[in-house]
């Protein structure tokens, strides 16, 4: 049957058809059922909608959501043919896994090619979500859950048959450190084109960071040029379609924060194999109130190397302390800041985040061959003391159409409230999770110039009225609010009364903060 198209300009999230009821009668759906709508040779299969009205739509027109008409390339009134559509046979594996069963290769590859293809609801990705967080997946399935991710997206294939990665777990604010660990193995030689994604529940992503500096949305084509040229990339991964699946699961498991097990591994390893990744770097934070504590973090650990070793790619994976912000700026246009705050050697450069990110960029420079095991640190400090990684810096986001270049440049946000300390005393904990909350209350990331700038970290000694950390915001309702969640939550414990119990020593070679300073690379 033919239909004149209503465009509405309202994203629901899913693939939406308002019909009328004489037209749902005439097709035979009802709400919920499927309908097949082609205009010429694009097609997207749609959840039926009825109004019983004509407010809306009238008979013989079919209303068409943003989503519907982005895929159908519709902008205005046009003319589709519709048909009722099948139910996606996926629909009956992924009841098959609420019931405990094993999925098989194929069937996971059956139910990731419909979400990436918009044959599935959100409710239908969800059953699908909440069947793997509460049966598991073995690493039979994992495997399957990744390769069937990774293939059903673009894959950039760069010049080098070596190429890096890194990434880390979250749930750490600030710990920005891909913006000085690219440039740093980009100019010892090594291939690392990065891939981040824009915050989803934290103050900034990667992407969110970079794109206060330069543009991150860079089709997969100009991505390769750049790689080839330059070495290293900060790309959103949004725009590519790289394992576009692995988005749209992660879009239904926020909302509950359910982030199963499997879907992690395979989520981070999909990622990385779609950028053509033989050596990856996984950064664990762990502490009591980071994503994982440290249990948990030798568990991933083990389970992130089995699943390295079935795909065939070289992974090392570190813990390192997660008890506290890493950087002082949270938020993007902040965080930016301190990146380039060391690459300037500014004084007021953070020197945790500087240290971090040679912590990281040490291993995978050990990976290349570029340094001798255990002596990555030494190269990694020199190329970021030296000024190369800078030099690095600049030329890869001038390739992305760099849109500032110096720290003074930064825009600051209208209004701030500085924080000060009612008692003097010693920090023994932050409140990573408050610090994100705040951060986002006053507007973070969509407000680039929002956040929090931390000037106390744990173990810092405090005295009456001493500021410990300002909180920026463009909105004065905004900053009331955050104001209003400091009042209700603190964020720092300052005093042995507040000390909160003590987690479980890391060992020496998994921290940083305390011996870093040792290392021999003019790094203190």
């Amino acid at each position: 049957m033919k239909f004149k198209v209503k465009p509405i300009s309202i994203k629901t999230g899913d693939l939406i058809a308002l019909t009328h009821i004489n037209d749902a009668v005439a097709l035979d759906v009802y709400p919920q059922d499927r309908i097949l709508i082609k205009r010429g040779s694009k097609s997207a299969t749609a959840i039926v909608d009825v109004a019983k009205g004509e407010e809306f739509v009238k008979p013989g027109t079919v209303g068409l959501f943003k989503e519907v008409c982005d895929l159908l390339g519709i902008k205005k009134d046009g003319v589709v043919s519709i048909k009722v559509g099948e139910k996606p046979v996926s629909v009956a594996f992924i009841k098959q896994k609420l019931e405990g069963k094993e999925m098989s290769e194929d069937k996971m590859r059956t139910v990731i090619n419909d979400i990436s293809r918009n044959r599935l609801s959100k409710a239908e990705i969800t059953y699908f979500v909440a069947a793997c967080y509460l049966n598991g997946l073995s690493l039979k399935e994992t495997v399957a859950l990744t390769r069937s991710m990774f293939e059903s997206g673009n894959i950039l294939k760069p010049k080098s048959k070596k190429v890096f990665d890194k990434h880390c777990i979250g749930g750490l604010p600030g710990n920005r450190t891909t913006p000085l660990v690219v440039p740093i193995c980009a100019a010892a030689g090594l291939t690392i084109p990065k891939t981040s994604s824009r915050s989803i529940t934290s103050p900034a992503g990667t992407a969110d960071t970079m794109e206060v500096l330069a543009n991150v949305t860079i089709p997969i084509k100009k991505m390769k040029k750049i790689v080839d040229k330059t070495k290293g990339c900060f790309v959103w991964g949004g725009a590519l379609n790289l394992a576009p699946a692995d988005d749209e699961i992660i879009k239904v498991e926020h909302p509950l924060s359910l982030d199963a097990e499997g879907q992690l591994l395979a989520s981070i390893l999909a990622k990385k194999l779609s950028v053509s990744a033989t050596d990856i770097l996984i950064d664990i934070p762990v502490a009591n109130d980071a994503k994982v504590d440290r249990k948990t973090g030798e568990h991933l650990k083990r389970k992130f190397l089995s699943l390295a070793k079935k795909f065939k790619v070289k992974m090392q994976v570190i813990l390192t302390d997660g008890r506290q912000p890493i950087g002082n700026g949270i938020g993007p246009a902040l965080e930016a800041r301190d990146v380039l705050w060391i690459y300037e050697k500014d004084i007021r450069a953070p020197k945790d985040l500087k240290q971090k990110a040679i912590q990281v960029a040490g291993p995978l420079l050990e990976m290349a061959g570029k340094a001798k095991k255990g002596k990555g640190h030494v190269l990694a400090g020199k190329i970021l003391n030296s000024g190369e990684a800078y030099k690095k810096f600049l030329e890869i986001i001038k390739a992305q159409g760099a849109k500032i270049t110096h720290s003074s440049k930064i825009p600051t946000a209208r209004y701030k409230y500085n924080y000060k300390s009612k008692q003097a005393g010693k920090v023994f904990d932050i409140d990573n999770h408050m610090i994100a909350a705040v951060a986002k209350g006053a507007g973070a990331p969509i407000v680039k110039s929002a956040g929090i700038y931390l000037r106390k970290h744990i173990n810092d000694n405090v005295a009456q009225g001493d500021i410990l950390f300002t909180v920026y915001s463009n909105s004065k309702r905004k900053l009331k609010y955050a104001k209003s969640l400091l009042k209700r939550n603190p964020i720092f414990i300052r005093s042995k009364k507040e000390k909160p119990k003590k987690p479980k020593k890391m060992k020496k070679e998994e921290t940083f903060t305390r011996w870093i300073g040792d290392w021999k690379t003019g790094v203190t």
